[in-house]
C-alpha cells in the first residue's frame, strides 16, 4: 500500500496544525495559507485538503473575524488511519476487500481472499495505533 501525495500532504498539514494547537493552548486558529507556507504544500492543495479534513470531522472551521480552522478534537484522539481515510476513503489493501464490483481474473479460485480481511484489519490497526500527537512531536 502506498499513500497518494494528497494523503501524505494531509498528514504533514495535520501534524503542523497539532503543533500550532499545542503551542496556542488548544485555541489556535489556522488558515490554509499559513499551513501551506509552513509545510510547503501548494496553497490550492492545502485548501482542498482542509475542506476534506473538515468534512471528515478532523478539523472544525469558523468564519469571520478570528475565524479559521482548528483541530476538532485533541491530537491524541486523531489517528493516522483517520487522516488517511479522510483523504483516501476506507483503507483497503486490495480491490477485493471493497464491497461492490471489481474485476479479478482469479477471484473464483483465489485461496487468499478469505484471509485478506484479517490482513487489512492488521494494517488498519497499525495505522490507528499512531496518534497525531505522536506525529506532531518535535525531535
Amino acid at each position: 500500500m502506498r499513500l497518494t501525495s494528497l494523503a501524505d500532504y494531509a498528514v504533514v498539514m495535520m501534524a503542523a496544525a497539532a503543533r500550532h494547537t499545542e503551542a496556542g493552548g488548544g485555541e489556535a486558529r489556522l488558515s490554509a495559507a499559513l499551513l501551506a507556507e509552513e509545510t510547503g504544500v501548494p496553497l490550492p492543495t492545502a485548501q482542498k485538503l482542509m475542506g476534506r479534513l473538515a468534512s471528515a470531522g478532523l478539523l472544525s472551521s469558523a468564519r469571520g473575524t478570528g475565524g479559521g480552522f482548528r483541530l476538532a478534537r485533541d491530537a491524541g484522539g486523531i489517528t493516522l488511519a483517520d487522516i488517511i481515510e479522510a483523504v483516501e476513503g476506507p483503507i483497503a489493501m486490495t480491490n477485493c476487500i471493497e464491497a461492490g464490483g471489481h474485476e479479478c481474473a482469479i477471484e473464483g479460485h483465489c485461496q487468499v481472499k478469505p484471509h485478506l480481511h484479517a490482513v487489512n484489519g492488521a494494517v488498519r490497526g497499525a495505522l490507528a495505533g499512531v496518534s497525531l500527537a505522536s506525529l506532531a512531536e518535535v525531535n
